[in-house]
């Protein structure tokens, strides 16, 4: 798939132009299949995405909500991914609790964790162990140094290809994180990145050659679309392809 990219003036743009599509996907996957499957991204830029959300009218009964990666924390922890998207946007609207599936993090080992948040995955879209599940949408950031989701430059789970869900580390911290193979899965895949800190990695991501292991962000090849929603300063320099 050749990933589409927009530029947008300022983050208040961006946001404004990720809102619409998210809502425009949520409403269309409601349409064709009863209800929208979403695995969200965690950090400051779509925190006001969030937000934006908890403000608009949505089914949101149909609406089921997963995390593609997550800090080894708890829940109330500031850091975690999950803590903030309750706070900014789950607790303000009326979704049933059983649609929305947080990582957990209480296991002794984050590899269990990864391993149980699998088989939830699993067991929510009523598949069999083996099955890769499409997500309706996935939304991703990008990291200065290239990674997205949990998968950071030269780690041990960007070779996981067997797991859905693994269990990664940035500076020998813990975090899951899902695998390339069911974030590639996607039937829409929308990065969000804003500020002039991530141009050196986005000239690597779409240079016509590069390294997936310095620079994650190049795996995500997903089947369906794939949407980059940049701001001006990150987009500084690049072309819009429609």
């Amino acid at each position: 798939m050749t990933p589409k990219i927009s530029i947008h003036p300022d983050r208040q743009a961006l946001v404004a132009a990720a809102l619409t599509a998210i809502v425009d996907r949520i409403r269309m996957a409601i349409d064709e299949r009863g209800s929208c499957t979403i695995a969200l991204s965690g950090g400051s830029t779509p925190q006001p995405l969030y937000a934006a959300l908890a403000n608009t009218d949505l089914p949101w009964d149909r609406i089921r909500i997963f995390w593609g990666d997550e800090r080894y924390v708890a829940p109330t922890d500031p850091d975690s991914n999950y803590g903030m998207t309750k706070r900014v946007w789950l607790d303000l609207v009326p979704i049933p609790a059983a649609n929305i599936h947080p990582m957990p993090t209480n296991f002794d080992r984050p590899e269990l964790a990864a391993e149980a948040y699998e088989t939830e995955i699993l067991t929510d879209f009523g598949l069999e162990a083996g099955s890769i599940p499409v997500f309706d949408i996935v939304l991703l950031g990008m990291g200065d140094d290239g990674h997205t989701a949990s998968l950071f430059p030269h780690t041990a789970a960007l070779s996981v290809v067997d797991r859905l869900v693994t269990a990664g580390e940035k500076d020998g911290q813990p975090r899951l994180t899902f695998t390339f193979p069911l974030l590639n899965r996607s039937r829409s895949t929308i990065f969000l990145v804003a500020g002039a800190s991530k141009q050196t990695a986005l000239a690597e991501i779409f240079a016509p050659q590069g390294d997936i292991a310095a620079y994650p962000s190049r795996g995500i090849q997903p089947q369906g679309e794939l949407l980059w929603l940049l701001d001006a300063a990150a987009g500084e320099g690049m072309s819009v392809s429609t």
